[in-house]
């Protein structure tokens, strides 16, 4: 069983900045694709940012510019550092894995919630 904590969300202000990050632990070969998505209240998961397996990283239109993702394999680690944070970044936060795929997300972690004070 695979078990992914993630840490360092929190309550900041406009402007501010946040680092999340997510660790993998339990019996797993490989992790391929690494991601966060975040979720408001009664609307749809969206991916923010993925990293794949050979550093590639793409990001949602709303944090390019402003959201970093990394990790940090010999540590299983995503990490999502977020600057420049807006009101409309509350979220709680997910990070994904994908372990037996290439193309789909099949470990998730609890969620973190990232609020955004005006």
């Amino acid at each position: 069983q695979v078990h992914l904590e993630e840490s360092g969300g929190g309550l900041v202000q406009a402007g501010g900045s946040l680092n999340l990050s997510c660790t993998a632990s339990g019996s797993f070969f490989r992790i391929n694709q690494m991601a966060w998505f975040r979720q408001e209240p009664e609307k749809q998961r969206e991916l923010v940012a993925e990293i794949l397996s050979g550093g590639i990283a793409d990001y949602a239109e709303s944090v390019k510019g402003r959201f970093t993702i990394s990790r940090d394999n010999r540590k299983n680690t995503v990490y999502l550092q977020m600057t420049t944070l807006k009101p409309e970044d509350t979220a709680a936060y997910y990070c994904a894995m994908g372990l037996t795929s290439t193309n789909a997300y099949d470990v998730w972690g609890q969620g973190i919630q990232v609020t955004v004070s005006s």
